[in-house]
């Protein structure tokens, strides 16, 4: 096609996207023929600004300014020759290159060949018409200013962050001092000049200052900052008078070249002399730190005390301690305790500080276990003390209380603890020891319920008495002590009888608590401790129906039993609690009679009628090892919280509410050490009321069959949890069929991810641990559902034809949730939902869908307050 300039007039509107264009295509050839001298000016302006040339010789910097001089003309020069001055015509193309079919080109090309033919000539100026339309909608071209291809090493970003750092830190008066090196100015620069700092102490966290950027006469400055002056040119010209450090003896000339002192008070600092200048210097005292006792100290249950504490200082605390000390002008100075005392050191313990945040001003807890050290239970004094990085320390006001302790309700075990205190306080008092345990327990059919226990204080006795007569060492008491604190253990946690007593305790403090009007965090921790009393109650029961002990006194199975799991009474205390927080008091109470009634006339018998198989045996175990893994998770990543956030206790944060969180609220996971499985499974049986119910078996990880909160570590506890894992794997069934060898891959990858596990708890690497403990309960899962299809397939292969049958009845009795609703008046099902669908992610997908309902405003208010009490229980 011919080109015609006819076209030049319909190219008027695009004057200015196309002016834009040709600057961008300037920017690029400037930008690819220049870029090594501007990154060698950068880079000489920032060694300029930064004063590098102060700290080099003569020489050397004149040797850098000539090889920047010639590397600039160097650059100047090849950048000159590969300059391309951008024309009209190249801006023309870019632009038109940016629009869609080129209509630039089309508005500058003429007919070549039909422009005889009207229908032709009509259908280009159609063409023409359509392409100028569309030429006026053009923008300026973007220019391309990447030129890494040129840079492979990115030198220009080398110089530009040189560059960054001159302008942050440097200044651009120094670039005038290279002047000063010049031959001209030699006499210039040996004129006397001066430059100086002030350093604060680094605890402040405070910035230096440079003296020659402070504007005012007045200055402020933390106590103990130090001050650096350096002084140049002729010795003498320039001196320091200065009344701030306080400085006695042998002191430096005012004329010293360099002064370095300290800031001890507020003063005058002047440098006399050329350019000299005066500052009137306030010092701003570091305060000493200051510690007290925020509250008295408290008891948990088991013994464990929480001192409340609250410090602060001007720049942070560093560290504290807290020194423990008996108040024997206090002590009641009575019958085992006349006599003076054994010399004890105070006990010393350092004080918790913030892992993360301001240490400025903060409120910790001081929480230790004193229960069976000698001084449980008597008047000590607290006296606290917190230090900070400048060395003070300050020190709280002494605080005189009793030392908490556990406390123990049996009288024979009080009365042994009593006796155990009193071995501590001094070894004379042995004899009246011996003498007071055999006069409470003369009779001992009317005070030991337990052979065990009584054994075991004749036994203990003996040993006294064995002792004394040949001297009692450090060792023999502590050792005595030892066995003194297990035995009231024993006659504490007791038998069934016991049990049943601290059942009934629980349900009248819960009850009074309801009358009463108490707070919700006292009826939490009150439904706590009613749990913790039901699970000891139901381990008790288990262990007597395996001893094959059921008394007279408990009822006998009849016609009208009905059969309970150990879910329907945990369901039955989360319905109490929901009551409670509700507000709903009178039906709280009338449920919490109801179990009450339950609790007392609950039997629990062992292998009546439909004991399990191995293989269902084998799957509750399964499934009991994935709840204690869950519940191990569970605690690592409240562990991993508080190191972020301090002030958050574990388990009962509002937004951690699980099966542990809240208040005490929900089901423990850490309420079975996993190493007691094993006798937990072997005496499992089946409880009634006026029949039957589900109950737990005889644990024998501990006397006071707490479980796993008394575990130890969370390391210790997952090489517990590995060994339970590594004992089910021997009974697994359907060993040599596809599904039991799935299901024993599986259970092998959970043991290695336990094992890792272990290995990060130990190295404090939370994180990690969860991942791995993540792993091994996804591997536990798997392993779940291929053990259960191996009982299928066993099942339908043992007993043909009774499949189809089977499984039409069962339908016919699922509830709308799928599970079975039980048979023989039973509450429930017994059914392991784990063998199915994943129940964790299906427990998220439910989680997921009542939240999104719950964000539609559009629905009823009654419907969105159930969806909110949902979420706010899940």
């Amino acid at each position: 096609m011919a080109h015609r300039h006819d076209a030049v007039p319909t190219l008027n509107k695009l004057r200015l996207p196309l002016a834009l264009t040709r600057l961008g295509l300037l920017a690029e050839q400037v930008l690819r023929c220049f870029w090594p001298l501007m990154s060698i000016i950068m880079v000489v302006l920032a060694a300029l600004m930064l004063g590098l040339q102060d700290h080099a010789s003569v020489e050397l910097v004149w040797g850098g300014g000539i090889v920047a001089v010639i590397g600039a003309l160097v650059a100047l020069l090849m950048g000159a020759r590969g300059l391309h001055w951008p024309t009209r015509m190249d801006a023309l193309t870019r632009l038109d290159a940016s629009l869609p079919g080129r209509p630039i080109q089309a508005l500058i090309d003429s007919q070549a060949i039909g422009h005889d033919d009207p229908d032709s000539a009509a259908l280009w100026r159609a063409h023409q018409a359509r392409m100028a339309q569309r030429a006026a909608t053009a923008r300026a071209a973007r220019p391309d200013l990447r030129i890494a291809r040129r840079d492979p090493f990115a030198l220009r970003y080398v110089a530009m962050l040189a560059l960054a750092v001159a302008l942050l830190f440097g200044s651009l008066w120094r670039v005038g001092s290279v002047a000063e090196m010049t031959p001209g100015t030699a006499q210039a620069a040996a004129g006397p000049s001066w430059e100086g700092w002030i350093e604060p102490p680094r605890h402040t966290g405070l910035p230096t200052l440079y003296l020659s950027d402070i504007t005012g006469a007045a200055l402020e400055t933390p106590e103990g900052s130090r001050v650096i002056l350096r002084f140049y040119g002729e010795v003498g010209a320039l001196t320091l008078a200065e009344t701030v450090s306080g400085r006695i003896g042998e002191v430096p000339s005012a004329s010293e070249p360099s002064q370095e002192f300290t800031i001890a008070r507020s003063g005058e600092l002047r440098i006399d002399g050329p350019g000299g200048r005066t500052w009137d210097v306030a010092v701003i005292p570091d305060a000493a730190p200051r510690v007290s006792v925020a509250a008295p100290p408290e008891a948990e249950a088991a013994g464990q005390m929480s001192l409340p504490f609250t410090a602060e200082d001007d720049y942070g605390i560093a560290a504290g301690t807290a020194r423990i000390s008996l108040d024997l002008a206090a002590v009641d100075r009575r019958y085992g305790l006349s006599g003076e005392p054994e010399p004890r050191e105070a006990i010393f313990l350092p004080l918790p500080m913030p892992i993360s945040g301001d240490r400025a001003q903060f409120t910790e807890k001081l929480i230790e276990d004193f229960s069976q050290h000698p001084w449980a239970n008597l008047p000590v004094t607290f006296e606290l003390q917190v230090e900070d990085d400048a060395g003070q320390k300050g020190d709280a006001a002494p605080f005189s209380a009793t030392l908490p302790g556990r406390r123990f309700f049996d009288p024979m075990a009080a009365a042994v603890i009593e006796m155990r205190r009193d071995l501590l306080w001094s070894r004379e008092n042995a004899p009246r020891i011996a003498q007071v345990l055999r006069a409470v327990s003369y009779r001992p059919d009317d005070v030991f319920r337990s052979e065990t226990a009584y054994l075991r204080l004749r036994f203990l006795l003996r040993r006294l008495e064995r002792m004394d007569e040949i001297g009692l060492g450090d060792p023999q008491v502590e050792e005595l002590a030892q066995a003194m604190w297990d035995l009231a253990i024993l006659l504490e946690e007791g038998d069934l009888g016991d049990a049943l007593e601290r059942l009934r305790r629980a349900q009248e403090r819960l009850s009074e608590a309801m009358k009463n009007g108490a707070s919700d965090q006292e009826i939490a921790e009150l439904m706590q401790e009613l749990r913790r009393a039901t699970d000891d109650y139901m381990r008790q029961l288990s262990r007597q129906a395996q001893n094959g002990e059921n008394g007279a006194d408990q009822p006998q199975q009849g016609q009208n039993s009905m059969q309970m799991s150990q879910n329907d009474l945990q369901r039955m205390m989360d319905r109490i609690q929901e009551l409670m927080e509700q507000g709903r008091m009178a039906e709280a109470q009338q449920a919490l009679e109801e179990l009450q009634q339950l609790m007392e006339n609950m039997r629990v018998t062992q292998g009546q009628g439909g004991g399990q198989s191995q293989g269902q045996q084998s799957m509750d175990d399964l499934a009991e090892t994935l709840r204690n893994q869950q519940g191990l998770s569970d605690q690592a990543f409240r562990d991993l919280q508080e190191q972020f956030n301090p002030d958050a206790q574990a388990g009962e944060n509002q937004n951690n509410q699980g099966r542990n969180g809240g208040q005490g609220r929900g089901q423990s996971h850490e309420g079975q050490n996993p190493g007691q499985q094993q006798g937990q499974n072997q005496g499992q049986g089946q409880g009634q009321n006026e029949g039957q119910q589900q109950g737990q078996g005889q644990q024998p990880g501990g006397e006071n069959g707490q479980g796993g909160d008394q575990a130890g570590t969370l390391a210790d506890r997952q090489r517990a949890l590995r060994q339970e894992l590594n004992r089910q794997q021997g009974n697994l069934p359907g060993a040599g069929t596809p599904e039991g060898d799935a299901a024993r891959d599986a259970l092998d990858r959970a043991g290695r991810a336990m094992d890792g596990a272990e290995d990060s708890l130990r190295r404090d690497d939370l994180a990690e641990a969860i991942d791995q403990q993540s792993e091994a309960m996804e591997a536990l899962r798997e392993g779940l559902r291929a053990l259960g299809e191996a009982m299928a397939q066993e099942q339908q292969q043992g007993r043909p034809g009774q499949g189809q049958a089977e499984g039409d009845q069962r339908a016919q009795n699922r509830d709308p949730l799928g599970r079975d609703t039980g048979t023989n008046g039973s509450i429930g099902s017994e059914e392991n939902l784990l063998q199915g669908e994943d129940v964790y992610r299906r427990a998220r997908e439910l989680l997921d869908e009542i939240r999104r309902r719950s964000g539609e405003g559009e629905r009823p208010d009654v419907e969105l307050d159930y969806l909110k009490r949902l979420l706010e229980r899940f």
